[in-house]
């Protein structure tokens, strides 16, 4: 007599996952996180070549490349912020697809142009065209990925993306220390070159394909009703990622100047453990929300341990430089959730508003680096420089916190609807 077949077996949660891990690995993710590479690359380069580059075209006092580097860091965060609005509404109108093929051209020819800067203006011209292409990469690729993925598995797509971006930290931080300040120009650029062609494999997304009307792509939607602070509050909540990168460890070695620290700091070295933080970190606060399902509970906790970890780098003295560039590694885990705060931005609106909220919440945040750096400049005359770094600082987080008290959680929710067509 036969029996009845056993029911099938429930999948263990570690198979679960390694199946959806293998399901979003596509073409698409894979293009669009080593697009982010390149960006992030090319982001980081001049933080560590800041130094010896601005020094080979003339500039050897220490307070004049402090000055400059400054005005050089604020001209490229500004094209970012200008880009954001130009790629984001592009990418609304016209397709993901077009603004990742366009904004890699002129971020690769900036890049390459940087190798031959001459002086300080030169240098500040050459960046800020960088910033302004490298704006279009991170928003047009996540919102491309978020919409080729059903909901469940989003989450992890955007966060292969983000890693594999967060490694172009990792090789900028090598590569600049170990080639000539020209030579690694150079290399982001010919990378980005080279990158073009696979992105002629890849598709648009289906949700903005199917889109009839590209007049419904109006960025002025997020103007009206509960929009604006919606937008708001998530460029508010990555403000402490680029406050971290571009202050603590980008000038970590004035920073710690005034701590007693046993040993050279440099900012080369900053970076990079603090880039080996922000990749795991990013990996992890991706995972951790998949967990959770929620994207909100994950930035929280991040939030939380990355200004204790802040406190301690700015307010203990004494302590060695190995002990700086670990915390730099543990500070770069608690503010890795870029991908999870882009993520959660574009699920926040409406297909035909999505790629411009997607573009320019990451690149406003980059942006308020310029506004913390600005900030830290002023402060550091008035204070201790590590005092001022620990004022802006708490700014930072404090309105974090506060703005992620003021989003809906969007793990669950189905992308495919346009503002206007859901009730606020």
């Amino acid at each position: 007599m036969l029996q009845d077949a056993p029911a099938s077996l429930p999948c263990p949660p570690n198979m679960k996952f390694l199946r959806d891990l293998r399901s979003v690995l596509n073409l698409t993710v894979l293009v669009a996180g080593l697009g982010y590479f390149v960006d992030l690359f090319d982001i980081t380069l001049f933080g560590v070549v800041r130094v010896a580059s601005l020094k080979d075209i003339g500039i050897t006092d220490p307070a004049e490349i402090l000055e400059k580097g400054l005005l050089i860091y604020n001209c490229q965060m500004i094209g970012m912020m200008v880009g954001g609005l130009v790629w984001g509404i592009l990418a609304d109108r016209r397709g993901r697809l077009s603004v990742m093929f366009g904004s890699i051209l002129l971020y690769s020819f900036a890049n390459i142009g940087n190798a031959f800067a001459w002086d300080a203006t030169s240098y500040a011209v050459f960046r800020f065209l960088g910033g302004l292409g490298l704006a279009g990469e991170l928003g047009a690729a996540i919102t491309l990925v978020a919409e080729s993925l059903p909901k469940d598995k989003r989450g992890l797509g955007t966060t292969v993306v983000a890693t594999l971006g967060m490694l172009g930290i990792v090789a900028a931080a090598l590569i600049g220390q170990r080639l000539h300040w020209k030579t690694a120009y150079l290399t982001g650029g010919v990378m980005g070159l080279a990158l073009l062609f696979a992105r002629f494999k890849i598709s648009e997304s289906e949700l903005f394909a199917k889109k009839t009307d590209p007049s419904r792509a109006n960025p002025l939607l997020l103007l009206q009703g509960g929009r604006f602070l919606k937008y708001v509050c998530c460029i508010l909540i990555g403000v402490p990622i680029y406050f971290t990168t571009g202050i603590l460890f980008t000038f970590a070695p004035e920073l710690t100047a005034g701590l007693n620290v046993q040993g050279t700091v440099t900012a080369g070295n900053a970076i990079l453990y603090g880039s080996f933080g922000l990749t795991l970190g990013d990996l992890l606060s991706g995972l951790f929300s998949q967990w959770l399902k929620s994207r909100r509970r994950a930035v929280a906790l991040n939030l939380v341990l990355g200004f204790g970890l802040m406190l301690v780098y700015g307010l203990a003295s004494g302590l060695t430089s190995t002990t700086i560039y670990l915390l730099s590694f543990l500070i770069g885990i608690t503010v890795g959730y870029w991908a999870v705060l882009v993520t959660m931005a574009a699920e926040q609106f409406g297909t035909n508003i999505r790629a411009t909220v997607a573009t320019t919440v990451p690149n406003f945040v980059r942006g308020s680096a310029t506004l913390a750096a600005s900030g830290f400049a002023v402060l550091k005359g008035q204070m201790p420089v590590a005092n001022a770094a620990l004022l802006v600082g708490s700014i930072c987080f404090g309105l974090a916190l506060l703005a992620l008290t003021r989003i809906e959680e969007t793990f669950h929710r189905d992308l495919d609807y346009e503002e206007g067509s859901q009730p606020e």
